[in-house]
């Protein structure tokens, strides 16, 4: 999901990035140099290829290649639809099930993301401001408080290998292909999870109205999955709701309406 402050800082030169670390609370830079590793090796060109890495150094130090393209921006449909699709399929389903197998759990489980937002929902003030904030906050503790919203999380999903972070910044697309960036809460969880930290992240919703509907009705899902994807879209909906306030705020009360 990523915070509001960068826990990095980068340099860019010709040909490689340097990402130095300044918070390793959740294993960032083993992560990022973890998932640029086995990336490299299960679906190559993909993601940055990883050059060198210093992870005892102070700060931490990832070092690799430089990829073109630019950040997604604009309406998410066409090829770029189905280049996104193609990309996030390939990034969570490349690493074997066996390897994946071997590696630690994302940072931020499900569980662990509905005790923060239900902890959050107890002491958020109703706004006096839009009524469709008021209205939202009122259905969502009621939805957030159901015992069955928690025994759903809490099974396991279809396990894929996730980036951790949503962001439409860490999508790079050439007019051909996307790349993906950004690995530092990567590690093995769950596809309606990860569709979700992508689909619901703020990032894309403040790019395009319609987000990425057009790469949902891509993706086939099985029954099971596709129950698990609506909680965890309302999940990461209540997430952004209640860090966000203005114009923002309002619009993702009118989402977690709509999605519940």
């Amino acid at each position: 999901m990523g915070g509001p402050a960068s826990k990095h800082t980068i340099e860019v030169r010709p040909d490689a990035v340097i990402k130095q670390y300044r918070s390793s609370d959740h294993g960032q830079p083993e992560r990022e140099w973890r998932a640029l590793e086995l990336l490299n090796e299960y679906a190559p060109g993909l993601a940055p290829t990883p050059v060198t890495a210093d992870l005892e150094a102070d700060p931490p130090t990832v070092v690799m290649s430089r990829l073109g393209g630019a950040a997604v921006h604009g309406p998410i449909t066409g090829q770029l639809a189905d280049a996104l699709a193609e990309a996030v399929t390939r990034v969570q389903q490349a690493i074997p099930q066996r390897v994946l197998e071997r590696v630690p759990d994302r940072a931020g489980h499900p569980i662990e993301l509905l005790g923060m937002v239900r902890s959050w929902c107890a002491t958020a003030l109703p706004s006096d401001e839009d009524p469709a904030v008021a209205d939202a906050l009122r259905e969502a503790r009621s939805w957030v408080e159901r015992p069955m919203v928690e025994e759903l999380l809490a099974r396991p999903g279809t396990p894929v290998f996730g980036t951790g972070d949503g962001n439409l910044a860490n999508y790079l697309w050439d007019g051909t292909a996307i790349r993906v960036l950004d690995f530092e809460y990567s590690g093995r969880s769950d596809r309606a999870f990860e569709l979700a930290e992508v689909v619901e992240h703020i990032s894309v919703w403040r790019n395009d109205h319609s987000g990425m509907t057009a790469v949902l009705e891509k993706l086939e899902l099985t029954a099971e999955e596709a129950a698990r994807l609506t909680e965890c879209r309302r999940l990461l909906t209540l997430y952004w709701l209640l860090r966000t306030r203005g114009d923002t705020q309002a619009a993702q009360a009118r989402r977690m309406l709509a999605l519940l």
